[in-house]
Parts: C-alpha cells; structure tokens; sequence
C-alpha cells in the first residue's frame, strides 16, 4: 500500500532478521542484527585474539524465527556476521543467515551443552551464490501463501489441527510445516495432498504451545515482546506453586500467557521469593495474645510485613513488622503473652473476601507445567 507519506512493503524475510530483502550482488548489507529473534550479540567481536589461540572453525546460523543451528566452516573459508551461506541439509542445501563465528560461536555452543565434533557437525558449502539468492527469494514468497492453503486443506479434511508456521528450505526442494495438536494427528492423507498441491518434499513437525508462541512472538502484558521470542530458549516447568510464593492473585486470566500456558516469568523471581520466605514464620503458626489468637493471612516480602486477623473476626487484618512477629512468637514459647496484636500492628485493613469473583481458582486452568 503506497500513498505521499508512506510505502509500506512486506518482507517476508523479516522473521530471519532482514530489514529489507536481500539483494545478491550485496547479500550482508540488509541483516541488522536488532531484528531478528533471540539475537545474539557478538561481545568479542573488537577483541583481538592472541597469536597462540586456537582457530574456532564454527559458526551459529540462524533460519526463519527461532531456528538456529551451528556448523563447520571450511578451512579456506573466513565467514563475518550477516553473511549468507549454503550450508548441508537432508536432502539438498539451507540457506540461512551467520550470527556468531570464532570464539564466540564456540561459547554460544558451551551455554547450550553442545560439543564441536567435526565428524558429527553439518558443513557449510560456500558463500551464497547470486542463483542461490533468487531460488531462496522465490521460496520465502511461497511460504505465507503455502500456510493459508494448508490451513484450508486441513479443515476439509477435518483434521484436529493448527498449522502455525511454515519454512521452505533454501533450494525450494523441501518445506517444514509446523503444527499444534492436542491429540495425536494422522495426516498422512494431507502429506498426499500437500505433496501433489507444492511438488516439494513434505515433512511435518509438532510443537507445543510455547514453543508456537516463541515462533509467532508478540507483545506480553508488561509491554515488551515475549521472552521466548527474544532471548529465552530453555522452557523449565512452571506450576501454580510460585503463584502462591509470590503471593499473586491465582487469576486463569492474569497469570496466562498468551500460549495458554502459565508465563515463564513467574520463575524469574521464585528463587528470591524462597529465599526471603525463610526468614517468615511458617503459615501454620499463630500469634496468641491476652485478647485472643491470631491466624496468619498474608505476607509482604518487601517490606517486611505480615498480616494476621483474631481467630473467628474475618473483618479486618493487621500488617506487623516482621521482627515484631518473631518476637510475639519467642514469648510464646516462653509463656509470655502480650496484651493484643494492635499495639504492634503498622497498619489495619479490612479483609475482602472473594466469592464467585474473578479472583476465584479454577485449577483445572491453571495447574497445567509445561
């Protein structure tokens, strides 16, 4: 769509960190490393390496959103970030995009548990060709188009089904669909159909709804882009517990992610939270006083505070300091009781209780791990 203040153009190769779209006569010029997903930032690149280090012969290479892969470089061969290499893929060739080389490559392969082994690794066979280019070119045009009339195959087909994202390989050979099921999918029939319909080589992937989350990406309620689509590559279980811990209001609709799934940040701070709750008193203990017992309702970690309400009064709760509390509770176990809990208490408000609100639990929801 074109008009006198704007000229809005799609990229299809944006989702492989392409500002605009390749040109073959200068196929380094258009990769700017801050638009692509999960970058990785290069902090060795305006460090010179001794004389007596030893040459690292891997690169990282990235593909359509997420999908990256390290490989072997030839000898005679010097690779820079934003370069695009044909590299070994079954069958045929890839083409993908250098993000990391030398000693920064290696360590990249470190932090995901990877070793370089030369006889296991994938090779690259050469600077991407003009030819090269053009064929790729033709082939990331096809994928949009190609993934709308999947869709629409699968639902003629009835299949329990959704495709999310498809990737042409770079020789225009072969294509990945890839998908979420709930169940497991026969599409043997639709390998057929696709087949037919694309003339390429078909081959189907499941993934779960993180990991569709992390190709899609998006914007997450605090604002920025989702963490699974700019850095995180590790999903580790999340269960409602760290709602707990931290005190959150177990909400289906607020603790969600935009997978369905409970957000991986509610393990950023578990950690703190564990250690910090040490120091509290367990939830079972109560605070007794002359004028009556007090039950434990909630805690602040930050600032240190606990609340308590008299057993059986529901109408109001009292935050104290926690060194008040552990102090209530050191005279009670020598058999000393204070007069009541308002000569202690910093502030007093009065307890909401939720009933058929939106605070209210659904389990089934939420206590689903990854």
């Amino acid at each position: 769509m074109k008009d006198n203040k704007f000229d809005i153009t799609e990229n299809p190769f944006f989702t492989r960190g392409c500002c605009e779209m390749p040109k073959a006569g200068h196929p380094g010029e258009n990769y700017q490393a801050g638009c692509a997903k999960l970058n990785a930032f290069n902090w060795l690149e305006d460090i010179e390496q001794p004389d007596s280090a030893k040459v690292v012969d891997v690169v990282e290479v990235r593909f359509k959103n997420s999908k990256k892969d390290f490989f072997k470089v030839p000898s005679d061969l010097k690779l820079h970030d934003g370069d695009i290499v044909a590299v070994e893929a079954s069958p045929g060739h890839d083409l993908g995009i250098v993000t990391l080389y030398g000693e920064s490559a290696r360590l990249q392969m470190k932090v995901k548990g990877q070793e370089i082994n030369p006889d296991l690794m994938k090779k690259i066979y050469r600077r991407a060709r003009t030819s090269d280019i053009e064929k790729w070119i033709l082939a990331v045009e096809c994928e949009e188009k190609t993934k709308k009339e999947t869709r629409k195959i699968v639902k003629d087909l009835n299949l329990d089904m959704k495709i999310n994202d498809v990737e042409y390989q770079g020789d225009n050979t072969k294509a990945v669909f890839y998908y979420t099921a709930s169940e497991r999918v026969d599409f043997r029939e639709l390998i057929k159909v696709l087949a037919d319909m694309f003339r390429i080589r078909i081959e189907m992937k499941q993934i779960g709804a993180r990991q569709e989350a992390a190709r899609l990406g998006g914007i997450g309620s605090c604002g920025r882009e989702l963490c699974c689509s700019t850095w995180r590559t590790n999903f580790s279980s999340v269960s409602t517990n760290s709602a707990r811990l931290q005190q959150l209001s177990l909400n289906p609709t607020k603790l969600a992610g935009q997978c369905g799934k409970l957000k991986c940040c509610l393990n950023f701070e578990n950690d703190f939270y564990k250690e910090a709750m040490n120091e509290f008193p367990s939830p079972s203990i109560r605070l007794k006083t002359k004028k009556g017992t007090a039950v434990y309702q909630k805690a602040d970690v930050f600032n240190k505070l606990v609340w308590y309400s008299y057993l059986g009064d529901n109408s109001s709760m009292m935050a104290i300091p926690l060194d008040k509390v552990l102090d209530i509770l050191r005279k009670n176990k020598d058999g000393k009781l204070p007069e009541k809990l308002e000569d202690f208490a910093q502030t007093q408000e009065a307890q909401i209780e939720y009933k058929n609100g939106e605070d209210e639990l659904d389990m089934w929801k939420l206590d689903d791990s990854f």
